[in-house]
């Protein structure tokens, strides 16, 4: 077991916003955790899983509904001292240069300028952005735009470093360069920050870079797995031991995405679509269906030629899975008999299958259909099937439902949609 001294504990945290003439949306539910000095630990896990929002109680930029947050054992009461944030975003003032953005957090502080202009200097050369501090951010890079952000969280040489997918609006070339530099700096330390903390969706990210790695489950959000990750750094990719790790993450977000689509919600209508349309549906099949896979991938490799994330492989596995399409197991897809079925079938034929698979397994597309159907000018409008999913679900995912249901039932030609009118009706279906 670790001496090393705890900076963190998270115990019992529950984030939940009331919803009107509804139950409470849970974001997070009895989320605990740890964190001791000279740990780089990452949260790992899909969108809307409650990450960001996790990180946000850490910083103390938000209240946990339940539970309560340890920072050197005393409660985070609001901005804890120590504690400094890199967002996706960037978040720089554009009319600042690249100098008085890294300054900002030491001027808030009270540090004298020839001090602040000292210590900003000192994280601008580290973080590689030597001769550029007069620069305003439209003069540079997104990858450089997120080094000044770097620079600006490190200058107040803070206990944890908190970041929020810092690398994700970046290209694949760009963010490779800069978390291999981060990393370079942590092992050389060089990195003046006692901790790290960050969230990622990448897995593969999460291994390079972390020393344990918290899988996080969904619906409300919460700590499903806590993984050591004993390789030493620099890490090699192509190793074998890092490839099995990777493996058997994915095959534990495998497992609980199959348990999280197989489970009936408690209503037909507590299901939500992820947004995603049948031309990918039909890509990933196709893909999987094509050499070298010829019907079965492993997760791993399909990700990497397709650049798929886990915001983008699991949910496409999982409607395939729903649908019948496609099997998921132990980090692997595979396609069923109706899969290989429709890869093989011409436009037409792919329609009357999707449209099958919609009507038996997605409730909502089958519930507006059957509207239409009894009604006798075959019209509804969407604002009742909207209603009834707000019912069961935050009005933000109800809106994302429905235009998912729309384009669903659209490609089947089970109904037409007037955007104007926001209606639904059977007019101009064959």
């Amino acid at each position: 077991m670790s001496t090393r001294p705890i900076l963190l504990r998270v115990e019992a945290c529950r984030q939940s916003y009331h919803k009107d003439a509804s139950a409470d949306l849970v974001v997070l539910d009895d989320v605990n955790l740890t964190l001791a000095e000279g740990e780089i630990v990452g949260l790992l896990g899909r969108s809307g899983s409650g990450k960001s929002t996790l990180l946000r109680i850490v910083a103390g930029l938000l209240a946990p509904s339940a539970g309560r947050v340890l920072w050197h054992g005393t409660p985070v009461q609001g901005p804890a001292a120590g504690i400094a944030m890199v967002f996706q975003s960037f978040a720089l003032f554009p009319w600042l240069t690249v100098q008085e953005n890294v300054e900002l957090g030491l001027e808030a502080q009270g540090i004298a300028r020839a001090e602040r202009e000292k210590r900003a200097e000192t994280a601008i050369d580290l973080i590689g952005l030597g001769g550029f501090e007069s620069a305003y951010p439209r003069e540079l890079s997104g990858g450089m735009r997120q080094r000044v952000g770097l620079a600006r969280a490190l200058v107040v040489h803070p206990d944890l470093l908190l970041m929020d997918e810092p690398f994700s609006s970046l290209d694949v070339l760009t963010a490779e360069t800069l978390r291999t530099d981060l990393i370079d700096l942590w092992i050389e330390g060089r990195l003046p920050a006692k901790s790290v903390l960050m969230v990622t969706h990448s897995i593969e990210e999460a291994v390079l870079m972390c020393d344990r790695i918290l899988l996080f489950a969904s619906n409300p959000g919460r700590v499903a797995h806590d993984i050591a990750v004993s390789l030493p750094h620099p890490r090699d990719r192509l190793a074998p031991s890092f490839r099995k790790l990777v493996d058997d993450i994915y095959a534990l977000m495998t497992r609980r995405a199959v348990a999280a689509s197989s489970a009936p919600p408690h209503h037909p209508l507590a299901m939500p679509l992820p947004e995603i349309n049948p031309n990918q549906m039909a890509g990933l099949m196709e893909a999987v269906a094509a050499p070298p896979f010829l019907g079965r991938a492993d997760l791993p490799n399909l990700a990497g030629p397709l650049q798929l994330e886990v915001d983008d492989l699991f949910p496409l596995g999982e409607v395939l899975h729903l649908l019948g399409f496609a099997d998921l197991a132990e980090g692997d897809i595979h396609l069923t008999l109706s899969g290989r079925a429709f890869v093989a079938a011409g436009t037409d034929d792919r329609k009357a299958m999707f449209a099958n698979a919609l009507r038996a397994q997605v409730p909502l597309v089958g519930m507006i259909r059957q509207v239409l159907d009894e009604r006798w000018n075959h019209r509804a409008a969407a604002m009742r099937f909207r209603d009834e999913l707000e019912d069961h679900m935050s009005p933000e995912y109800a809106e994302n439902t429905l235009r998912t249901a729309i384009g669903w039932g659209r490609y089947a030609e089970l109904f037409s949609y007037d955007e104007e009118e926001q209606q639904f009706s059977l007019e101009g279906l064959g």
